[in-house]
């Protein structure tokens, strides 16, 4: 009897025990499930379909509300944020485009960790209940260097881009090789979000090789995309930039009904889709602050969705062009003009991740298109006014040169693209330093060979600027031999447009002293990657703010950050052009031309106690040596 009352003590434990395990496991799965709604999706029938004039998933209606965030603009630690915000818009479908030329920066070397996660984008995406259309390129504009493709294509003095020229096919079946197989099992067909993947970008504004398109869908086919293909163009590009089996979408920001008619026309009973809906317009420096106000916006918007139309917002969040990655516009202008760094584009949300009165009004629109109420607005982060950063030290860009590669000699000058420098894929971005000696004076002439500004010195002395629009200057004379330098800019690549083919850096020619033909330079390469910034700060050869600075030159200082560190922007007046680098990182291009006065600073950029700013400063306007952040 006891025996058996033991055995009935134990059962029921067991018993408690069981529903405990029961009862801990489901929290867990809900926990599990909530945190990756993919994973609740995985009795799928049937994805995206444009069958007929909706699209259908799942066999039902569904509208695309979509917004174009790119993972490279924003820093890696506000993905998350980004896409809640987007989320609490009312939006159901990220946007996003992939840039060859920072994935695959030479030839054969692949990255896709830490900022260049795709993977983990498209995972967060997920998670967060978005579905995603990628836009793989491999061209893909977005006013980014050479419209994304990597500038050492262009060492091929014979190269065709976005053509079946075979040293350009070569090259983008080895870059779809490695970014497709990444891509493939977050198709919706597998579970993840992909609902939809972009042939190409645009073409039908560049149009040069008909087999071009059918070669990249089948790029894109051969690789195990399965989702719904789609291209996209203005109107004028429609007539030109489809491909068969492919949906064509269209792209603008003023509604024309006769653009809505042709698009029916060209495929009857099939749904119409907006891809890029210009939510603002980017920035030229030297120009004006481009703004497309909510008034405009909101009612081009409202009547795009009483058309049955789905949309993608671009940008829905621009972020920032870091680095050297902004591109240039060349389009009906005699001369590519460069694109600040800043990717604000007036978007509903702002380069700091800001609300505006745009997305306010976005949010209550696309509410009526949902059956639920729409999550909360997520807390926006704070900034930060520190104190300004004060030039402690300075360095000239002739001592700096100690701390880069060996220069290369070459009778003749040698385009960026062409040097023998990282691992024989050229130089891609940052500036380029072309010497050679003269024994006289006179008049120098670029021939328009300089790509795209060259500060000119004498003995290391300045004597003037050579660009698009000034094209000879006069050198004064000397006696014996004197060296003749040119610091040549590449202020970024033109991104749209038919002259990517003509995007080489540098000097792309011969320069004339006197209708003479220089020759015999030595070309230094001042790529300014983080190795080289990092040597720089660790020299001792920086010299105290009481000795005179030479320009062009680094200047360093230091941001206290007291407690935890906040967004911030960093601002330089009477300063005049140059880069700002912290912690190592490339902020971005500065010009006191302007529009852009101001450069984004990341939190997660920063840290508690001493932050290392250097800045290389091509000319000064004024002193103090001062920054304000």
């Amino acid at each position: 009897m006891e025996s058996s009352v033991i055995g009935l003590r134990l059962s029921l434990k067991q018993r408690y025990f069981l529903l405990l395990c029961v009862a801990a496991a489901g929290i867990i799965m809900y926990r599990f499930t909530r945190n990756h709604p993919e994973t609740r999706r995985m009795n799928r029938v049937e994805g995206l379909r444009a069958n007929s004039s909706q699209f259908t998933l799942e066999r039902k209606p569904f509208l695309i509300l979509g917004g174009s965030i790119h993972y490279f603009r924003v820093p890696r630690a506000y993905w998350e944020d980004r896409l809640l915000k987007m989320k609490a818009c009312g939006l159901n479908t990220l946007t996003t485009y992939v840039p060859w030329n920072l994935h695959e920066p030479e030839r054969g070397v692949f990255k896709f960790e830490d900022q260049l996660d795709l993977q983990a984008y498209l995972r967060l995406a997920a998670s967060l209940g978005l579905w995603v259309i990628l836009r793989p390129g491999p061209y893909i504009c977005a006013e980014w260097d050479l419209g994304g493709l990597p500038s050492w294509l262009l060492r091929d003095p014979q190269m065709k881009l976005r053509t079946t020229y075979s040293g350009f096919i070569d090259a983008a079946n080895s870059f779809f090789d490695e970014v497709i197989k990444k891509v493939v099992p977050h198709q919706y067909s597998k579970g993840g979000p992909i609902i939809a993947v972009q042939v190409e970008n645009e073409y039908g504004s560049y149009a040069t090789d008909e087999n071009y398109m059918p070669f990249i869908k089948e790029a894109l086919l051969s690789r195990g995309i399965t989702e719904l293909l789609l291209t996209s163009d203005n109107k004028d590009g429609l007539k030109l930039g489809g491909v068969k089996g492919a949906l064509e979408t269209i792209n603008f920001q003023k509604l024309d009904p006769d653009e809505i008619k042709y698009l029916e026309q060209i495929q009857p009973q099939k749904p119409k889709m907006v891809m890029e809906y210009w939510s603002g317009w980017f920035d030229l420096w030297g120009g004006l602050h481009h703004v497309y106000t909510a008034e405009e916006m909101i009612p081009v918007v409202t009547e795009i969705l009483k058309l049955d139309m789905s949309i993608n917002l671009y940008m829905f969040h621009g972020g920032t062009n870091f680095g050297f990655m902004s591109g240039a516009f060349a389009v009906g202008l005699p001369a590519p003009e460069p694109m600040v760094t800043s990717y604000d584009y007036d978007a509903p949300l702002s380069e700091a991740g800001d609300y505006t009165n745009k997305y306010h009004l976005l949010r209550n629109l696309f509410s009526h298109y949902h059956t639920q109420p729409l999550p909360e607005l997520p807390p926006v982060h704070e900034r930060r006014a520190y104190q300004p950063a004060v030039i402690q030290q300075h360095i000239s860009l002739w001592d700096s040169l100690r701390f880069t590669d060996k220069p290369f000699k070459s009778e003749r000058p040698v385009n960026m693209e062409n040097l023998p420098v990282n691992n024989n894929n050229g130089q891609s971005y940052g500036y380029t330093l072309y010497e050679t000696t003269i024994t006289s004076g006179g008049a120098l002439k670029s021939q328009n060979n300089v790509r795209d500004r060259a500060l000119v010195f004498v003995d290391k002395h300045f004597v003037g600027v050579l660009d698009y629009t000034v094209q000879e200057l006069a050198v004064p004379d000397g006696k014996g031999k004197r060296t003749l330098g040119l610091l040549v800019e590449n202020c970024g690549r033109v991104n749209y447009g038919k002259t990517l083919d003509e995007q080489r850096k540098g000097l792309v020619g011969d320069i004339l002293l006197n209708e003479h033909t220089l020759r015999d330079f030595n070309i230094h390469s001042l790529d300014m990657k983080p190795a080289f910034v990092n040597r720089l700060e660790s020299a001792g050869h920086w010299m105290s703010m009481r000795h005179q600075p030479s320009f062009p030159g680094f200047f360093h200082s230091r941001l206290y950050v007291n407690g935890s560190p906040q967004d911030t922007f960093i601002k330089l007046p009477g300063w005049s052009k140059g880069v700002v680098f912290i912690n190592g990182k490339n902020l971005g291009r500065y010009w006191s031309t302007g529009p852009q006065q101001t450069l984004y600073v990341p939190g997660p950029w920063l840290h508690r106690g001493d932050n290392q700013v250097l800045c290389l400063l091509q000319k000064h306007m004024c002193l103090p040596f001062r920054k304000s952040v």
